[in-house]
């Protein structure tokens, strides 16, 4: 074999593993993609049907109801809201009134089954990205009041 064509094999050999190696990683990038949703977004069709994702915005007062291990909430966002249930250990911030973010996936029955719930851990925080869509859900309720 002439260095030329060793050269041009080792190149080829090169390139189609840097591609392989970037198709792994982007592979493992989207399917650890996890988008956050608001219950307006949710009722308006825009989140995955059978994907993890996140929904968030603040528990109803009044909505709580436990059986053992398993939790079930309503999540709201001011206009529209979302049932939620959870099994397992909540955290020790987890309150009505107060800010939650649920990670799991929608239902066939609509509802949100949770795998993970996260509690707002100060009064004055919020995620921006919660914050900015818990606005514009107070915007758009506003404007339909207003009609």
């Amino acid at each position: 074999m002439k260095p030329r064509h060793k050269r041009a094999a080792i190149i080829g050999g090169g390139l189609a593993a840097l591609s392989l190696a970037a198709y792994l990683v982007l592979n493992a990038f989207e399917s650890n993609l996890v988008f956050f949703f608001t219950p307006s977004q949710i009722a308006s069709g825009e989140a995955p049907k059978n994907r993890t994702f996140r929904v968030g915005g603040m528990v109803r007062e009044g909505s709580i109801k436990r059986d053992n291990l398993t939790v079930a909430f309503v999540v709201t966002d001011s206009v529209k809201e979302v049932k939620v249930s959870y099994t397992g250990i909540l955290p020790d911030l987890f309150r009505e009134g107060k800010g939650v973010v649920a990670q799991g996936k929608l239902g066939d029955d609509g509802n949100f089954v949770a795998t993970e719930v996260l509690a707002k851990h100060d009064e004055n925080y919020m995620p921006p990205e919660a914050q900015h869509a818990m606005d514009q859900a107070k915007a758009q309720k506003t404007i339909q009041t207003l009609k």
